[in-house]
């Protein structure tokens, strides 16, 4: 079972309480339990938030995917779970015009520009063996979530109606989990 730190802040006048960690999900935690998501596994949590339609994604909660964990915030509390170490989410938007800069893909505010579109995704790693081969569509938010292995350096090329992008991918300790810089052209 995932490690799990939780991190409750309450500030009053200028005095900061901070503390609390476990290595265990607390079904009791008021993050998963406000947000239904109490029971799945931090890669169940990426999975189901980055599908949400845009207009369902859980106002006042931040899910950000970290290279080891993921990060969920509601301003008052902390939780952050850890990721399966052979395995990295890296969430892409293609896109034809407009893109905007990220690092950590954000679960709940991340929008890209091409929502619900039918892609062909390709994986390649550095020798040129494939990794990944297949139609996807898009979330509502524009972006197409892969659990890759860990430490992969190859290519990452997407076509869709309208053009075809390629851009080197990492996956190592060092590497960005949301990417933005796929222009279909």
């Amino acid at each position: 079972m995932p490690r799990l730190r939780v991190l409750a802040v309450v500030v009053v006048g200028l005095m900061v309480v901070a503390g609390c960690s476990s290595q265990t999900p607390d079904a009791d935690n008021e993050i998963l339990s406000s947000h239904n998501l109490v029971g799945m596994e931090a890669t169940e949590i990426i999975e189901h938030l980055d599908r949400l339609d845009v207009q369902d994604r859980p106002a006042g909660l931040m899910a950000s995917v970290r290279v080891d964990e993921l990060q969920l915030s509601t301003g008052t509390e902390e939780l952050s779970l850890d990721l399966p170490e052979d395995r990295f989410y890296l969430s892409f938007a293609p896109y034809m015009n407009q893109t905007h800069e990220c690092y950590y893909h954000s679960l709940t505010t991340c929008l890209g520009e091409l929502s619900n579109e039918d892609v062909q995704v390709t994986v390649t790693n550095e020798v040129g063996d494939v990794v990944v081969d297949e139609e996807l569509t898009t979330f509502d938010n524009g972006f197409v979530g892969l659990w890759l292995p860990r430490d992969l350096q190859g290519t990452l090329r997407v076509s869709a109606e309208g053009g075809t992008g390629q851009v080197p991918v990492s996956t190592g300790t060092d590497d960005p989990t949301c990417l933005t810089t796929i222009q279909l052209t």
